[in-house]
């Protein structure tokens, strides 16, 4: 059986695969024991494509856990999505999107008294206070915009029609 924790990371990997549906990029969750990536992410033409780390907190808070690796996997196409849940149901979580070479030099960490070492982001940490899902960019790179991709898409399917 799934823990708690368990069960909030993968609502945060759906929900944050939802959100780039939802713009328009080409999304798919990885296997949950890839380190480092739990969604991978294209454009439309499949030329950029990212990985995406997403930290989920059940409940809204300034800080995020993430482990020690995150101060050396840094990558220009590496990215960390931030989720905070809200406390009441069907409201929309806040989204912090953020580059993983600027989560890199904004870790922090602590060790406990216990000897075990903590390492997080946090909240006033991000480089701006929008939610940051235009490091994406536009999911349609080689199109102006989404309606001369469906145009274009139209004339496809009117040729193939011809065809046969």
């Amino acid at each position: 059986m799934a823990s708690n924790g368990q069960m909030t990371g993968m609502l945060g990997v759906y929900l944050v695969a939802a959100e780039l549906s939802r713009r328009n990029f080409i999304v798919s969750p990885t296997s949950r024991g890839a380190a480092g990536a739990d969604l991978l992410v294209t454009d439309q033409a499949c030329t950029k494509a990212w990985s995406v780390q997403v930290k989920t907190n059940r409940r809204p808070s300034n800080t995020w856990l993430v482990g020690a690796h995150a101060r050396q996997m840094k990558s220009d196409s590496h990215v960390y999505v931030f989720v905070n849940l809200k406390e009441i149901e069907n409201q929309r979580p806040d989204y912090f999107v953020t580059a993983s070479s600027w989560v890199a030099s904004h870790v922090q960490d602590k060790t406990r008294t216990t000897g075990s070492r903590w390492y997080w982001f946090d909240k006033k940490d991000r480089p701006s206070p929008d939610e940051g899902w235009e490091i994406f960019g536009n999911p349609y790179t080689l199109a102006l915009d989404a309606s001369e991709v469906e145009v274009s898409e139209a004339n496809d399917i009117y040729k193939m029609n011809e065809i046969f």
